[in-house]
């Protein structure tokens, strides 16, 4: 797809790093995750503690109208929360899929080996997993990588792990190791828009934070 034009600063940035945003078939504007709705929608990727603080001075709103071309939006209450549950889903729908195609490891012992024998393209740990068991493996993954002594590490999920046990359909998953580079490539891509979503370090490094929307010249 083609860069979109932030609607604030002027700027444009890839639409797979943004969150966009439609209008629903009850007026409202509400988070298009997959960007799949039909009509003209407008791009958010700002942290939510940042589009808190344009929902209510008013400044989202604004935006929006000039976006849509329509004073009269209903912007729900609730619209971060509703982004953030749908960034969570994604990431969680992607975990599924990967894992049904065979495409992840779960397990520390079967997960130590993979990445001792540099199988492991990305290592992810549930946020709520034991410092002690993260430290393992983070090891066994900086050796199978060639990378002792750099502060190469797995990612800390901002997802526990009762939901990536039902996400996956398995039991107790704790630890997670990625087998190949194309399901590494797209669950990186899904957790960056969540992480960056959330302000969390690891996400503010996968794209700049903009609130955007659909360039009159580029349309959707």
């Amino acid at each position: 797809m083609t860069e979109r034009k932030c609607i604030l600063s002027g700027d444009r940035a890839d639409p797979e790093t943004l969150i966009r945003l439609a209008i629903g078939p009850e007026g409202q504007v509400l988070p298009d995750i997959r960007a799949k709705a039909p009509g003209r929608g407008a791009w958010v990727g700002v942290s939510r503690a940042e589009l808190d603080v344009a929902l209510a001075k008013g400044k989202l709103k604004a935006a929006l109208a000039r976006s849509f071309k329509d004073g009269t939006l209903d912007i729900p209450v609730d619209l971060p929360a509703l982004i953030e549950s749908g960034l969570r889903k994604a990431l969680l729908d992607r975990l599924g899929l990967e894992a049904r195609a065979s495409m992840l490891l779960t397990g520390s012992e079967k997960i130590d080996v993979a990445c001792r024998k540099g199988q492991v393209q990305l290592l992810l740990h549930a946020g709520d997993a034991a410092a002690d068991g993260n430290r393992k493996l983070d090891q066994a993954y900086r050796v199978g990588q060639e990378a002792e002594g750099t502060d190469l590490a797995g990612i800390t999920l901002p997802v526990d792990r009762d939901a990536l046990s039902m996400a996956m359909g398995r039991d107790n998953v704790v630890h997670i190791a990625v087998t190949d580079s194309r399901a590494a490539s797209r669950l990186r891509a899904a957790i960056g828009r969540l992480e960056s979503y959330l302000g969390c370090a690891n996400g503010a490094s996968v794209h700049g934070e903009h609130v955007s929307a659909d360039a009159p010249d580029v349309p959707d």
